[in-house]
Formats: structure tokens, C-alpha cells, sequence
């Protein structure tokens, strides 16, 4: 999925907008995050760890990733 033109994009966009994917049979487990031509799904613990240190610090998920990848970065 890395050559997508932009019509393709625009047409999966629309596909994954109206018909997201289900990621359990809880409708609670696990998310997917959706950036550009990138479609990521975590597993559920991943999902419940990221949503428990979202209350527990009240960030956002996405500023836990973006904290976890910088912390890669910087070992």
C-alpha cells in the first residue's frame, strides 16, 4: 500500500470510513489508527495499556505513542 495515488487513497479512505474494520466481538477491544496511507491494529492489551496511561495521565493516546517512539528515538 505504499504507491496509492491519490484517487486510490480517496476511495480506501472512504471504504475504512464507512465500514471500519472490528476489531473484537466486545466492540471495546483494541483500535486502529488511521494516518495517510498507514492503517495500524493493536492488540487488545496494547489497546487497554495505552487506554488505562491515557486516564492515568490524562493524555491522549496519541500523545502516549508519540512519547513511547521518542524514547526509542533517543536510546
Amino acid at each position: 500500500m505504499n504507491d496509492l495515488s491519490e484517487e486510490e487513497y480517496d476511495a480506501l479512505d472512504e471504504l475504512w470510513t464507512n465500514n471500519p474494520p472490528r476489531v473484537s466481538g466486545d466492540g471495546q477491544s483494541g483500535f486502529f489508527m488511521k494516518h495517510r496511507n498507514e492503517i495500524a491494529i493493536l492488540d487488545n492489551f496494547s489497546a487497554a495499556w495505552l487506554r488505562l496511561k491515557s486516564e492515568e495521565t490524562k493524555k491522549t493516546i496519541t500523545e502516549l505513542i508519540a512519547e513511547l517512539v521518542r524514547e526509542k528515538i533517543a536510546v
